[in-house]
């Protein structure tokens, strides 16, 4: 049985953007753990359980009846109880202020290799959830960095929508800080989606207005000469697979996300919508 790990934001998911994927991987009959940066239980965003909610940038509503009953169902069940946390397993990289700096960076190290030798690698994939919640406490979270770099160098699946894709872009070794996804093809939440206002938060009622980054702009630079960003704006899905990344860009894609992330795992899937 295959095992997928799922990070979620505990300032809130969109509902789709683990649903579909969680069913996909339900129906190959995989096993899946969530893991939250703190062990916090994680919550979806009100809109994201609203079929009547009117996405700004679209116009219309992007949660039909079906999904926002099973996002419902699964928001309410205890599935998501408990989740694995992060920040328990996962050391803290030290600051470089520290006069013990050398010995406290090979301790980090060598801890962060034996977590992923000894629990990391019984996974055969990562998929990081999106929503805004990432851009709090996914997207430049250190932790959340070496586990998307174990699994680089694991050779394993990396799926991730939406704002969640923004890990990957920062997700970068100390010692040469070159983005992960250089020369790779990624898709992600496209500049005309951003919300002119309403970028909202689970726990707070901090209202950001919008995005405090355009992530497109983020991923093309990350992607270098070699790879590319593509938004696939005006089409209805935009799902990008350049092993071992598998990216959606928002939330209409993500059942074709989870579709694709069996696919690189059942038929060694390397290439599609590129």
């Amino acid at each position: 049985m295959k095992k997928i790990l799922i990070i979620l934001s505990e300032w809130g998911f969109w509902g789709e953007e683990l649903i579909g994927p969680l069913e996909t991987f339900d129906k190959a009959g995989y096993e899946v753990t969530f893991a939250t940066p703190n062990g916090k239980r994680p919550v979806a965003l009100p809109p994201s359980m609203d079929p009547d909610y009117i996405d700004p940038p679209l116009g219309k509503s992007v949660t039909s009846p079906e999904v926002a009953a099973k996002v419902k169902e699964t928001d309410q069940s205890p599935r998501l109880n408990y989740p694995l946390s992060i920040a328990e397993v996962l050391p803290e990289m030290p600051y470089f202020s520290s006069p013990t700096l050398i010995r406290d960076l090979e301790d980090y190290y060598a801890k962060v290799a034996k977590v992923e030798r000894e629990y990391l690698s019984q996974y055969d994939a990562l998929l990081i959830v999106g929503g805004s919640g990432p851009i709090v406490d996914l997207a430049n979270n250190q932790r959340i960095h070496d586990i998307i770099l174990s699994f680089k160098r694991m050779d394993k699946p990396i799926g991730a929508e939406c704002y969640g894709v923004a890990c990957l872009a920062f997700a970068r070794e100390l010692e040469d800080r070159k983005s992960l996804i250089w020369g790779k093809h990624v898709t992600g939440h496209c500049k005309e989606y951003d919300y002119h206002d309403g970028t909202g938060f689970m726990g707070t009622d901090f209202n950001m207005g919008p995005p405090p980054y355009p992530l497109e702009y983020i991923l093309r630079d990350a992607t270098g000469p070699d790879g590319a960003y593509i938004g696939n704006f005006g089409k209805e899905t935009s799902v990008i697979v350049d092993y071992p990344f598998i990216t959606g860009r928002s939330t209409p894609d993500s059942y074709l996300t989870g579709e694709k992330m069996v696919e690189v795992l059942e038929n060694g899937l390397k290439r599609y919508g590129w």
